[in-house]
């Protein structure tokens, strides 16, 4: 779907300037006076909502962290909990400055960055679109044979409702909330 030159997974990075970055992400994405990040897990519907808006006001989260080479190449979410959690910060850090310039984003990377809302949706349903990337409409990230690791994700993302963080069924309902509380 995004097409970035991404780094191998054991590259080590660097801070550099990210002007040019952010810059080229602006030219397609409606940036605010205030940023925003949604946090919802694998199979949520990010990417559908993502790709239904008329006007891009939302970014998903993946492609700002591959512009940013956040994320590395290959499935780096299926790396052990310890590796994927340090290419999850990485993605903090890249959502923190992504919010300070007017983004908004939906995503489902997150270590220390607490989110302005984050979505849980139905078990049922997330289940249900697992199953639909197993059989083939998969654009990354967990498939219906990491059923476990999905319910540990959801379980993780759930802390942040009980540090006070609004808790959603869906991404709509989430970004509602948000955009007109502003």
């Amino acid at each position: 779907m995004y097409t970035y030159d991404v780094l191998p997974i054991d590259t080590p990075l660097i801070f550099a300037d990210g002007t040019a970055a952010y810059s080229k992400l602006a030219k397609t994405h409606e940036t605010h006076k205030h940023g925003y990040f949604i946090l919802a897990p694998s199979a949520s519907g990010k990417t559908h909502f993502v790709t239904q808006q008329k006007t891009r006001h939302w970014i998903d989260g993946d492609e700002l962290w591959l512009a940013a080479l956040a994320q590395p190449a290959g499935a780096w979410w299926l790396e052990p909990i310890e590796r994927a959690e340090q290419i999850e910060a990485r993605c903090d850090v890249i959502t923190l400055e992504a919010k300070r310039l007017g983004f908004w984003i939906v995503g489902g990377s997150n270590t220390w960055l607490k989110p302005d809302a984050i979505v849980i949706p139905n078990w049922q349903t997330q289940k249900h679109h697992l199953q639909q990337r197993t059989q083939g409409d998969n654009d990354g990230g967990f498939t219906n044979s990491q059923l476990e690791r999905a319910l540990i994700q959801r379980k993780w993302f759930n802390r942040w409702a009980k540090q006070g963080v609004p808790k959603f069924l869906s991404i709509t309902e989430a970004a509602d909330y948000l955009t007109s509380s502003r």
